[in-house]
């Protein structure tokens, strides 16, 4: 990642809380953005809808969003991921914007 930086490069990374905050404490010009399910209830409805985890397995992911929803306000922006074209193209644009004040 420290090579790919050093060249220039933006480096996206898709890691859970514990991870940003590591990454933030490492470098703290990082742009951290937080993707955002539309609501709790919708984040629940995709998890069940997709028949992959048990009950059980799904709880934890659950519980875990949870933690990491409350923490939303520790990122530099926070992107609502309702449609996964437009939520990408918002991440980028806050990535665009960022670089411009570097």
């Amino acid at each position: 990642m420290e090579a790919r930086l050093g060249e220039g490069y933006d480096v996206i990374l898709e890691i859970e809380l514990q991870g940003a905050r590591a990454v933030r404490r490492a470098l703290p010009k990082a742009v951290l953005v937080f993707i955002a399910p539309p609501s709790f209830d919708e984040l629940a409805a995709r998890l069940r809808s997709r028949g992959t985890d048990s009950d059980e397995a799904i709880a934890r992911r659950l519980d875990i969003a949870r933690t990491e929803m409350a923490a939303a306000s520790e990122f530099d922006a926070v992107v609502v991921n309702d449609d996964a074209d437009r939520a990408a193209a918002e991440a980028a644009a806050i990535i665009a914007e960022r670089r411009k004040g570097d």
